[in-house]
């Protein structure tokens, strides 16, 4: 299998990055193959970063794509991870690269993952969605074809590209609140490795983004409690997803629009102060 998650547009809360990372550090993943990035980015808007190394030197690290690979236990197989920065450029060009490296590798499957605003509260277990463009692998896996139709990322490029390659592939995407949409959220990290261990039928231990995600509720529900506005906004919300009125939303899936919090009633100034408590903590 192949577990692809990108930096970016698809990765609000950096949910998918931080699962990617989390699944691909637990297993002991290791690097065989890097994409050059000289080609796929526009390093002004992704720019490199410059460290001291010991003794004084001074270092260029390059935004970089990673493909690395772990065993997974008994079964003989192994999982791939291709992890980093959504390029800004050439994406059908590195699509065919991505896909050349599934091939050779023997990919079987391919699985993205992402994260995205949502009107959704924080005290509620995160919903992860999940859409296959293949009838079949979709009712094999429990997941829905999707039939967002907009603008997309990255991740819709490479669906299509396996899609044409005749590599099978499913998206999973974790909804995160709005107002807290540019605040890590371990919470939307620990959904979507929790949903991958279930795919694979792997164990995977969670014990510390457990303690992550306990400790980010009870920072964002001291922010919240201590606004009268702000409470009565997330109670609006918990009520609407206890009602179920987001289980029909069919837009929900592999590229839904990000929602803007300064959108949502109050969710522009909670969103402020939320970030702002987080950083000092």
């Amino acid at each position: 299998m192949l577990i692809a998650a990108f930096e970016g547009w698809n990765d609000a809360g950096d949910g998918a990055s931080a699962a990617g990372a989390y699944l691909a550090r637990r297993w002991g993943a290791e690097p065989f193959a890097t994409i050059d990035p000289e080609e796929f980015f526009d390093f002004t808007a992704t720019r490199p970063e410059v460290r001291v190394e010991r003794g004084g030197a001074r270092a260029i690290d390059w935004p970089e794509t990673q493909l690395s690979a772990a065993p997974l236990g008994p079964s003989g197989r192994d999982v791939v991870f291709l992890r980093g920065a959504e390029p800004q450029l050439r994406w059908r060009t590195f699509s065919s690269l991505v896909v050349e490296v599934a091939q050779a590798v023997g990919v079987e499957l391919a699985v993205t993952l992402g994260a995205l605003l949502a009107e959704v509260p924080h005290t509620r277990p995160v919903r992860v969605t999940g859409t296959a463009q293949d009838p079949a692998l979709s009712l094999r896996l429990g997941l829905q074809p999707s039939r967002y139709e907009g603008p997309t990322g990255i991740v819709g490029i490479l669906h299509e590209a396996f899609g044409r390659a005749g590599i099978p592939s499913a998206s999973l995407w974790a909804s995160v609140p709005a107002y807290v949409g540019q605040t890590p959220s371990p919470k939307a990290a620990l959904a979507l490795v929790g949903r991958v261990s279930d795919l694979l039928g792997v164990h995977v231990p969670t014990v510390d983004l457990d303690l992550a995600a306990a400790a980010y509720d009870r920072q964002v529900d001291e922010v919240v409690s201590a606004d009268e506005d702000a409470t009565a906004y997330v109670r609006s919300l918990e009520e609407a997803v206890d009602d179920g009125d987001d289980d029909d939303d069919e837009d929900d899936d592999e590229d839904a629009e990000a929602l803007d919090p300064a959108d949502l009633p109050g969710g522009d100034a909670l969103a402020a102060e939320v970030e702002r408590f987080l950083r000092e903590q």
